[in-house]
Parts: structure tokens; C-alpha cells; sequence
């Protein structure tokens, strides 16, 4: 099986999983950790203090700062920007790094902006060009500056449809139930 690089990447990192494709002119520091089968784009950036889970598409442009974790299956569209520091100073190496987690099956559009220190729920869907600036519940649907709450999606990224008793239901047949603002599958 094994991985693929593009020769112009510069992989300083020996946990890289097997399937994964790391294509031309990406750059992963030392301390980074990438799952199997994940597909790297062209002119991607990825600082050390950074998790990446199996199944899981960096599109082109995207730089991922030290303190990002990412779950399985998740799709990071193109030049989708993270943020690692809230109050950033040049020359300041004391900074009060926060933790952003992106949950199993999470979408970002493409050039979505993600606050330091949010988590973006699973199977959620941010749409491109939103900010978030706070949590991202699983299952919804989020867009804007500053991204809100549009819908409620599935599995598939698609639109639930409302039922009775608080059960939303997908095309594929799937239900899910909400209770206090969260959904969970049935």
C-alpha cells in the first residue's frame, strides 16, 4: 500500500499513515502525526503540535498551526484558515496556545475561518467562507460572518427533514432525535 510524496514536499515527520498521498510542495513539521489513507493537496503547511485521523482530505492552501486535531473522515476544503492564539503578537513565543478540535466527518468550506479553541461537532457542515467563532454542534449545518446555525444535516451532508416528537429524518431513511438543541442518531 504504502504512501505516496511528491518529491517538492518536505516531510520532516516519520508518522505518516500508510495510503496517505502528500502531493507537491507541501511542508510537515517535525512532531506532526497524519492517519492512513488521508490526501494532502498542493501548498499545504502543517506545524508539529498537529493531529491528523485516517480518511481525512486537506485541500490545497490550507496551513494547520500546532494545537489543531482532526478526527477521521474529515474534509478540509481549500484555503480553509485555522487560528492557534487569541491575542497574536509578532515575537511572542509565550502564547497561550488553544486546542481546535474538527470532529469525525466534519466539512469545512472553502475558505472558512476557525477560531483558536473551538470544536466543530461531528458530521457538521461549515460553509464556505463562514468565520466560526464558537462551537459547532454535531449534525448542523453553520454559515456566515460569524457563522450560525442553518440546519440540521445527516451523515451525508444533506438537509434533515422534520418529523413528529422532535425525529429528523435523512433521504437514506436515517433518524435522529433532538433533545435540548442536540441531535443524536435514533
Amino acid at each position: 500500500m504504502g504512501k505516496k510524496i511528491h518529491p517538492s514536499a518536505i516531510v520532516e515527520t516519520d508518522h505518516i499513515g500508510e495510503g496517505t498521498r502528500i502531493w507537491a510542495f507541501v511542508h510537515i513539521l517535525p512532531g506532526a502525526a497524519i492517519g492512513n489513507e488521508c490526501n494532502i493537496c498542493d501548498h499545504c503547511f502543517i506545524e508539529g503540535n498537529v493531529r491528523i485521523g485516517n480518511h481525512v482530505t486537506v485541500k490545497s492552501g490550507v496551513h494547520i498551526w500546532s494545537g489543531v486535531n482532526i478526527a477521521d473522515h474529515v474534509f478540509i476544503g481549500p484555503g480553509v484558515a485555522f487560528t492557534n492564539d487569541l491575542l497574536p503578537r509578532s515575537g511572542n513565543k509565550n502564547f497561550d496556545l488553544k486546542e481546535t478540535f474538527i470532529a469525525e466527518g466534519a466539512s469545512l468550506g472553502a475558505n472558512a475561518s476557525i477560531r483558536a479553541g473551538v470544536r466543530v461537532g461531528k458530521y457538521a457542515m461549515v460553509g464556505m467562507g463562514s468565520v466560526v467563532t464558537r462551537d459547532v454542534p454535531d449534525f448542523a449545518m453553520v454559515f456566515g460572518n460569524p457563522a450560525v446555525f442553518r440546519a440540521w444535516v445527516g451523515r451525508d451532508g444533506k438537509k434533515l427533514i422534520p418529523g413528529s416528537d422532535r425525529v429528523w429524518t435523512s433521504e437514506n431513511g436515517e433518524s435522529y432525535i433532538e433533545t435540548d438543541g442536540v441531535l443524536r442518531p435514533k
